[in-house]
């Protein structure tokens, strides 16, 4: 498939942030993007607004406060995509598809049971959540991720294993948990299926506490994928650093890319991955 023919819908309810700039990065890389409301996929709206998932090539949850997240982050969102589209969600990514869940969005996918997706391509129930930060309050710092995966994921294949990229914590239930009494057993299973894709590392590219890791989540989990590769979901925001110019360092940092920032990796493998495979 050539570039310009991958089409991309950025999924947006009330309370949803950065869809605008998600769109407009996409496009900036030469595929075809646009906002598409949720009630628009539920077929919730006049005929001529409505879309088919089938209209796409790629899935992006944007991050935010999406339904004021009550309940809990994500779970509103995530209810609405369940008890609508499930089927076709499900038949997305068994079509090898990618979803692209950020910050609210990764907390969205891990409440819809697409990720950690251990049982299957979408759970019945959430295997995980995302619960509020060690510190008590919103945390908005940039970040040091560091790449773990090894394997195939459709948004890291143009980043290095081992390389630690700066994108933006911008949350406050970012926090990766595990049930307790299986939490050791699902670790191991992440890390033997090579899902755990980012984890928090400090200036020196060792895993540390807080402020580093700045919700305590498990293991420092940074970001997940499902066993394909093709669900993506990242607690910090890549797309808040997708130009150089938006990295909080830029005036400092010598060498690299003069125009564009670590996100645009993220934005720039999973439109290869999309060219490649269809």
């Amino acid at each position: 498939m050539k570039r310009a023919a991958v089409r991309v819908g950025v999924v947006f309810i009330e309370g949803t942030n950065c869809e605008e700039e998600s769109v407009a990065y996409f496009r900036h890389l030469g595929a075809q993007a646009e906002k598409v409301h949720l009630k628009q996929l539920t077929g919730d709206v006049p005929p001529e607004l409505r879309r088919d998932l089938d209209d796409y090539d790629i899935l992006m949850i944007p991050g935010g406060f999406a339904a004021g997240d009550y309940v809990r982050a994500g779970t509103i969102f995530a209810a609405r995509m369940r008890s609508r589209l499930s089927k076709p969600l499900t038949e997305f990514v068994k079509a090898g598809k990618p979803i692209f869940g950020v910050c609210n969005g990764f907390q969205v996918l891990v409440e819809a049971g697409l990720l950690p997706a251990l049982g299957g391509i979408m759970t019945d129930q959430p295997e995980a959540g995302l619960a509020t930060n060690d510190s008590s309050q919103y945390e908005c710092r940039p970040s040091r991720p560091k790449l773990e995966k090894r394997g195939s994921c459709g948004f890291t294949r143009g980043l290095k294993h081992g390389q630690v990229v700066t994108f933006i914590s911008a949350h406050a239930e970012g926090k990766f948990l595990l049930p307790r009494n299986r939490e050791k057993r699902m670790l191991k299973e992440l890390r033997d299926n090579d899902q755990i894709v980012f984890r928090f590392v400090d200036d020196r590219g060792t895993y540390a506490g807080y402020p580093w890791n700045p919700s305590g989540t498990t293991h420092n989990i940074a970001a997940l994928c499902n066993r394909d590769g093709n669900v993506f979901g990242v607690q910090p925001h890549p797309e808040r650093c997708f130009f150089r110019h938006l990295h909080p360092d830029w005036t400092r940092r010598e060498g690299g890319d003069p125009v564009y920032g670590d996100g645009k990796g993220i934005f720039e493998s999973v439109l290869r991955y999309v060219e490649k495979r269809f």
